[in-house]
């Protein structure tokens, strides 16, 4: 698939007047400047971020609201619910709050809602269960900014709301006795974009200091924050960099009981894990509970305290996880091949496929998949009963939920963001729908969204890649959204003659430039192959990697594209 190069801008004033002071490559100088830290001061608050510099909870609103009312439950003895929703930053939300809240109070419970039964958020089952048992006040913790009936539902039955969530607020928020989300537009809250469980947390900081708790009554959960920030896909930039730098440090050093227990299975040690390896490998299965079964596991993981017992939840977690690839996989498979059956598939904008026996749990990882290698915007449907329910998802740029609100008269119900959505319809309208999908696409997308774009941010010459270099990259780590790994290009390299195709679909390459030489690797490139062979010179895009073998380390190239150099 061919991919746009897009050499990010360059800002020399600044470049150069940090070089003088922090002495480093001017590469590493044009890419802090890049991303906002054009001084001295603001790069030393990147490189070295400090919890004492987390905002104050109190300056979110409602804060104050919100400690007063748990406060007063303690007092008057109530029954609390913590209330999340099934994804990772809904379980890890509970999960942390809940824990919390117990360790000082003993009247808490927790609610997941069953992501087929009830679906996503806050639901009237939920609510319900609450009045049974006798709950007269629930927080919700990542869910509840929409429920704006059923939280007018639940003050009918004499049950009050906190509502900690992240999601954009609609013109009507709910009548709670407090919303906590640095979104609202009278929230003077410094940092707008927590995740649902880093907006808990701030709640719990605020507790601790009007108990006057130890501080560790809440840092001790920054490993289940930094899963939520890693899984969420927020942007990793300041008080969510902080979170997940000390996040991902308390899972290397001193995990809870509930993640060692998943990491020992997973076979990761403690001290490899980057949020990479929270993307990959903890969320997969923390979120495969939910797909397949009750995301309730994960909470029971993540609270538990006894080794073994945790190993049996994560076990659970795991098998969940394989019957969730199982099925990816296989769904994958079978509409790749639906597609190439389809004689109009290449003169599409869009793709839109339905079969009513694929799980609903993996519609929107299918539909990303397939992007991988139709690159356009994805709708993937399956049926339960008489409802035909799906997942859609974007490319970079385009305005999904626009579009699928475009044609709102086929469907029963839709909803979502720029990159993502969800919708239901009934099962005669698909093809209705389909068409006019395509048809809303077709008329408002550019031609370049449809060609992958590769952000670089810099050039530089194989004699810059040094292990000083690569450490001061690694600094800035953790890497995510807005804080992505460096891209790096260089220009008019040139093979040794070992590059080799490897596995039929890589490229192992060993290349120079000048007199300096590094191997890599350029996985699914092996259609690429013939350009090495056909040109003296290339121009290659990667990333720069830390290989070890046998005890030793050496740098090296993680390909990502690669095309001829001019006049070679």
């Amino acid at each position: 698939m061919e991919k746009r190069w897009n050499i990010l801008p360059t800002d020399e004033v600044h470049e150069r007047a940090l070089h003088a002071v922090l002495k480093i490559n001017p590469a590493l100088c044009r890419i802090l400047v890049q991303r906002g830290f054009n001084t001295f001061e603001k790069a030393k608050a990147f490189y070295r971020p400090e919890l004492t510099n987390l905002h104050s909870p109190w300056l979110m609103k409602d804060m104050d609201k919100a400690t007063a009312r748990i406060l007063q439950a303690f007092d008057a003895g109530e029954k609390i619910m913590v209330y999340g929703d099934y994804d990772v930053d809904g379980t890890t939300s509970v999960a942390s709050m809940y824990s919390f809240l117990s360790a000082i109070y003993s009247q808490v419970d927790y609610y997941i809602p069953h992501r087929y039964k009830e679906g996503y958020g806050i639901s009237k089952i939920g609510i319900d269960y609450a009045k049974e048992n006798d709950f007269s006040l629930i927080v919700s913790l990542d869910c509840g900014i929409k429920a704006v009936d059923l939280v007018a539902y639940a003050k009918t039955l004499e049950i009050d709301f906190i509502v900690c969530d992240h999601h954009l607020p609609d013109a009507e928020v709910p009548d709670a006795i407090a919303i906590l989300n640095a979104k609202q537009k009278d929230c003077s809250y410094p940092y707008k974009e927590l995740c649902g469980c880093g907006v808990g947390f701030k709640l719990m900081q605020a507790l601790t200091e009007k108990l006057k708790l130890p501080q560790d009554s809440y840092l001790q959960y920054l490993d289940l924050v930094a899963i939520a920030i890693a899984a969420d896909i927020v942007p990793i930039t300041g008080e969510n960099r902080i979170l997940a730098f000390y996040g991902v440090k308390k899972v290397n050093e001193n995990p809870s009981t509930g993640i060692k227990a998943l990491l020992d299975l997973a076979k990761r040690a403690q001290g490899e894990i980057d949020i990479a390896g929270l993307v990959f490998v903890v969320a997969p299965r923390i979120n495969a509970a939910g797909r397949m079964d009750d995301a309730k596991k994960a909470v029971q993981l993540f609270i538990e305290k006894d080794y073994e017992k945790a190993v049996q939840y994560a076990e659970i977690l795991h098998s969940d996880n394989d019957d969730r690839r199982e099925a990816d996989a296989s769904i994958t498979e079978e509409a790749l091949s639906l597609l190439e059956q389809d004689v109009n598939t290449t003169n599409k904008k869009t793709t839109v496929l339905f079969q009513s026996h694929w799980h609903k749990g993996v519609v929107g990882i299918v539909a990303s998949r397939l992007i991988e290698t139709y690159y356009r915007p994805t709708i993937v449907l399956t049926q339960t009963e008489k409802i035909v329910g799906g997942s859609a998802r974007s490319v970079p740029g385009f305005n999904l939920y626009e579009a699928v609100h475009a044609c709102r008269e086929h469907l029963l119900g839709y909803g979502g963001h720029f990159a993502a959505a969800g919708m239901t319809l009934l099962p005669e309208k698909v093809e209705a729908f389909a068409e006019a999908f395509e048809l809303v696409v077709a008329n408002t997308i550019t031609p370049e969204l449809l060609i992958p774009e590769i952000n670089i941010d810099t050039e530089i010459k194989f004699s810059d890649i040094t292990f000083s270099f690569y450490n001061i990259i690694q600094q800035m780590s953790p890497f995510g959204p807005d804080n992505m790994s460096p891209t790096f290009i260089s220009h008019n390299v040139e093979d040794t003659g070992s590059c080799k195709i490897v596995k039929e679909k890589h490229i192992r390459f060993v290349l120079k430039q000048g007199n300096f030489q590094f191997s890599g690797i350029g996985f699914n490139m092996a259609e690429k192959f013939d350009i090495i062979l056909t040109h003296k010179k290339i121009d290659v895009v990667y990333k720069i990697d830390i290989n070890q073998w046998q005890g030793n380390k050496t740098l090296q190239l993680r390909v990502i594209d690669f095309r001829p150099s001019e006049n070679s």
